[in-house]
């Protein structure tokens, strides 16, 4: 990545570029040895806002026969330290929402602040349950999705 696309990348990655928000408050079990919340937990957080909007915003109930989404890669980068006991805002778009996929970006902020801390990805490919093949997006997902849409 070149320095003007990082530069740019930057700017894409302020709060105001994240139409939903979740408040999540660190634990004292997030925090690993070093004293900072360990790598793997912040992809808790990451599947923690983007259900949480699923199932307030779109119906999503992960025990009926509907499609669901199943996460199929994932990334996240990490800007500055968190750790217990901050509480996070964690933001959510999507930057993709195609016939069968969604592309989530996130973003953790400390709580109010404009920096992010952390940013990541991960994307879903819908499936019924038992089948595993890909099938659309539901058109209730794709609807509560929509609010979600962002172009950098």
């Amino acid at each position: 990545m070149s320095i003007q696309s990082e530069k740019q990348n930057e700017r894409y990655e302020v709060r105001a570029n994240y139409p939903h928000f979740l408040q999540v408050p660190t634990r004292w079990m997030d925090n690993d040895v070093y004293g900072h919340v360990n790598n793997v937990t912040y992809y808790s957080y990451f599947d923690t806002a983007v259900n949480e909007f699923l199932v307030r915003f779109t119906g999503l109930d992960y025990r009926s026969k509907d499609p669901v989404g199943m996460v199929v890669e994932t990334g996240c980068r990490f800007h500055s330290e968190i750790a217990f006991p901050d509480v996070l805002d964690v933001g959510v778009r999507v930057r993709r929402l195609g016939n069968s996929s969604v592309t989530y970006e996130i973003g953790i902020f400390k709580a109010g602040a404009d920096n992010v801390s952390a940013t990541g990805h991960f994307v879903h490919v819908y499936v019924r349950p038992g089948e595993m093949k890909p099938v659309s997006v539901p058109d209730r997902v794709r609807e509560g999705l929509a609010r979600l849409v962002v172009v950098a």
